[in-house]
């Protein structure tokens, strides 16, 4: 489908654009990263993937997804489209609405009109977020010990669907659901090949993660320092947690079948197998450093969400896809890099548009 032409990654140098062009470029792919490297650790991961595979197969262009001009240079070479970049923090959101508007739903529509001009459009994953159904209104949820059970024995049994009533929340679900809704319209509207992944929590190597975004890294940067784990809320919160190198896959998978999924959302993540409450994977830490991690807690935070685990057996259906590694697995290896960090000088402080 891409007939040679390099995979364009917007913010191909951030955590899941770094795996997924490792992973392109290891299977003989070129990639193109546009990146604008304003968020710490970034530029050490285009720099590691230009000295492993070299200029001529890796691009980097530097410049803000806003920038319409030094975008379109890049999508004009691009056989298919990954779109990664955004600004990633409800908390940045809620200081900045008009930023986050921006940069989320303008970018992403600026990045759609730029392909619909191309005579053959290039295939297109954008990754959406799960904050698209908010609060989640209405699950009835009881607490079983350390977590969160929802009521509905379905979602208890598979997670929440893509027939979940969108209710966008807080600045930064507006915009991510504004872009959500963009794209599958483009697909729709103008055909172009284009589907979206509402994703829940990715973890592994290359994530610098904050309080904000990217909680298992964070979690596991902060108990590795010997600094205290701040939680807001009482912990008992659930989130399905996917291994990046399944989602990776899950991303190859979605391109392959293009022409089936075009114009559909799809909810991304470990599923109900890969589901675990804040303080479960506290206790998961303690095994893996061999030392428990102090734990603070503080008011819940708004337009958190108590219980979101991913229904994904419409994607496994349309695909064959399932996640392979189980959390154990996946902790180890992300322990592993973390090793070979200063964890507190590579994590950064604040989150930064990406």
């Amino acid at each position: 489908m891409s007939g040679g032409r390099p995979a364009l990654i917007t913010g191909g140098a951030g955590f899941i654009g770094t795996n997924l062009a490792d992973r392109l470029l290891r299977d003989g792919r070129d990639v193109i990263l546009y990146d604008n490297l304003s968020r710490a650790g970034v530029a050490g991961n285009a720099s590691g993937l230009l000295e492993r595979y070299g200029r001529h197969r890796v691009r980097l262009q530097v410049g803000d997804i806003r920038d319409e001009r030094r975008l379109a240079l890049a999508v004009a070479d691009a056989g298919e489209v990954y779109h990664f970049a955004a600004q990633v923090a409800v908390t940045s959101s809620l200081d900045r609405p008009k930023e986050d508007f921006e940069v989320n739903a303008v970018g992403t529509l600026t990045l759609l009109e730029l392909l619909r001009q191309r005579r053959e459009p290039p295939p297109l994953l954008f990754t959406s977020t799960n904050k698209v159904y908010g609060e989640l209104d209405g699950l009835a949820l009881r607490r079983e010990g350390r977590r969160y059970v929802p009521e509905d024995e379905d979602v208890q049994r598979f997670g929440v669907s893509e027939g979940r009533q969108l209710a966008f929340h807080s600045p930064y679900g507006c915009s991510k659901g504004a872009a959500d809704q963009y794209v599958l319209d483009y697909a729709r509207t103008f055909g172009l090949p284009a589907t979206v992944f509402r994703m829940s929590c990715i973890y592994g190597p290359h994530q610098f993660g904050t309080e904000d975004q990217g909680w298992v890294a964070h979690f596991l940067f902060t108990a590795v320092a010997g600094e205290p784990l701040m939680i807001y809320g009482d912990g008992c919160q659930v989130r399905d947690v996917l291994f990046v190198e399944d989602l990776v896959e899950a991303m190859l998978a979605a391109q392959r079948a293009m022409p089936r999924l075009a114009g559909r959302a799809f909810n991304i993540g470990g599923g109900a197998e890969h589901s675990i409450s804040l303080l479960d994977l506290v206790d998961h830490l303690d095994n893996l450093i061999g030392s428990r991690p102090v734990v603070q807690f503080a008011p819940w935070r708004r337009a958190d969400q108590r219980y979101y685990v991913s229904d994904t057996r419409a994607f496994r259906s349309a695909t064959g896809w399932r996640p392979t590694t189980s959390l154990a697995a996946g902790l180890d290896r992300l322990h592993q890099w973390t090793r070979r960090l200063n964890p507190r000088s590579a994590t950064p402080r604040v989150v930064a548009v990406v």
